[in-house]
């Protein structure tokens, strides 16, 4: 199988940079060793105005059946000849694409110690692959290649005879991508895409695979418009594993939107200590004065917005008025853990009817979350910059609009009395303010006069009288209930 790259330059600019950038020197053929027979590197041409390097690899059919244990496309097809007279030595595949990595792994990487500001930047490029089998015709490839910034992607189906026409096309094309890219981006891409055209692999498809999927589609897979199906063609169509991919992704798409980065997003679980406050039993009072507000209120149907690793989800689960709880986190992790919390993958059918983890976030409209009778914050809108604040509250508020909506957080006058809090520390390393009791009821006091609703502000923990308590709720009413009343019910419950 057979790959060539090639670029253009100027005297000032050679197109033999290329050499650095791949790390192979134009005027000498390369050989390499690989699993499954031998990669040569080699340059046609290599001049200032013009330089192609080639990727040949040569692969050992004897080889690929033995390490292929019999199994798979490049095992052992239903026929034994199959095993060794096929296409796997030809067309272009996985077998190419660990090739490219073993070859040109600091290509991939965009490493180049000698021109690293040629290495970041986009270059002229044409890469040709004579034979890339294509599973969804031209039309595939081009829907694959075309949102990654090529100026020209060409799927030129191959004839399965030339000297018989009427025979048709096969399943092959000769590829041809001409634009500006930088070279470890478009190697990427063809790292990912030979095989998801291929549709299939060489090898057993193991969990970390879906590691090199998300290293190399870093910057482009998680916005392409076919990113669906290249995760499940890349992984082999392993339900466990695209589910995996593809929640990582929407990690990404959400971090990429409020400009983040992947880890400040996902920080829901504190590797470091337990999320809940110290002491415990100021958890357990939030969870037990959440669970009266909501049974005050009559609530049903119930949103954990911000829904953590899923104590609050549990504690609802065990009480059969809540008929349908919604738990929604941007954390993967978070939700993970909290799936392994209620058990779902062992729980009734009946039981599991009524719970549902979602990724989300709560800074943006969700028409998901529309229609239900309340809606917890529990020590959330403190993990939010407080220009965000206002997106939160339109999504919540305006646009989701529960009849009640309870949210809390921590009163920050109290933090004098935690005796290991140093001063001047917020209880936990993320959180981006901590409001007084003045300055939480005048935020809420605002949120409601702007959406309609009442609010009654009832205090959670022992309420110390120079202080105030550990923990504030505010409860957000719409319907014909006064705040009074919504306060003077919370506070008996």
């Amino acid at each position: 199988m057979f790959l060539t790259i090639s670029t253009t330059g100027s005297p000032e600019r050679p197109a033999t940079d290329l050499g650095f950038l791949l790390h192979k020197h134009p005027e000498r053929a390369q050989a390499f060793s690989t699993s499954h027979g031998t990669a040569h590197v080699f340059y046609p041409e290599a001049s200032a105005e013009r330089c192609t390097a080639a990727l040949l690899l040569e692969v050992d059919p004897i080889a690929l059946v033995r390490k292929g244990k019999g199994k798979g496309r490049g095992g052992a097809p239903d026929a034994a000849l199959a095993q060794y007279v096929n296409d796997r030595p030809y067309a272009a595949s996985s077998l190419l694409s660990v090739a490219m990595s073993t070859v040109f792994k600091s290509a991939l990487s965009g490493a180049c110690k000698a021109m690293p500001e040629r290495a970041a930047a986009p270059m002229e490029l044409r890469i040709e692959v004579p034979a890339l089998p294509a599973r969804g015709g031209a039309e595939l490839v081009r829907k694959l290649f075309g949102p990654l910034g090529w100026t020209r992607v060409a799927a030129e189906p191959v004839p399965l005879d030339e000297t018989f026409p009427e025979w048709g096309d096969s399943r092959y094309v000769r590829l041809v991508l001409e634009g500006e890219l930088r070279l470890a981006d478009a190697l990427r891409q063809l790292y990912v895409l030979l095989p998801v055209l291929d549709d299939a692999k060489h090898y057993w498809v193991a969990p970390d695979e879906v590691d090199k999927l998300l290293r190399a589609g870093e910057g482009w897979l998680a916005e392409h418009p076919e990113h669906k199906l290249i995760t499940s063609r890349y992984l082999a169509r392993r339900w466990g594993l695209t589910r995996q991919a593809m929640e990582r992704l929407e990690l990404v798409r959400l971090a990429e939107a409020d400009d983040l980065d992947v880890e400040s997003v996902d920080n829901a679980v504190d590797e470091r200590s337990d999320t809940e406050e110290r002491p415990v039993p100021l958890a357990v009072h939030r969870r037990d004065a959440i669970l009266a507000a909501l049974t005050a209120a009559g609530a049903g149907r119930v949103l954990d917005l911000g829904c953590g690793q899923g104590q609050l989800v549990q504690a609802l689960l065990k009480d059969p008025r809540f008929t349908e709880i919604v738990g929604l986190d941007v954390s993967m992790r978070a939700l993970t853990i909290a799936s392994r919390r209620l058990k779902l993958d062992r729980m009734g059918e009946r039981q599991a009817a009524r719970v549902t983890l979602r990724q989300g976030s709560l800074t943006y409209t969700d028409k998901r979350l529309k229609g239900y009778d309340a809606a917890v914050l529990s020590e959330v809108i403190e993990h939010l910059d407080p220009e965000r604040l206002p997106a939160l509250e339109f999504a919540v508020f305006g646009s989701a609009r529960p009849r009640t909506v309870l949210v809390t957080t921590p009163n920050v006058e109290y933090n004098v009395r935690w005796e290991t809090l140093p001063a001047g520390h917020t209880r936990h390393g993320d959180h981006r303010f901590e409001w007084t009791r003045a300055e939480f009821r005048s935020w809420a006091d605002a949120v409601a006069a702007r959406h309609g609703y009442g609010v009654a502000h009832v205090p959670i923990g022992p309420d110390d009288p120079e202080v105030g308590p550990p923990t504030q709720m505010a409860v957000f009413t719409t319907g014909t209930a006064t705040t009074d009343e919504t306060q003077k019910e919370a506070k008996a419950a």
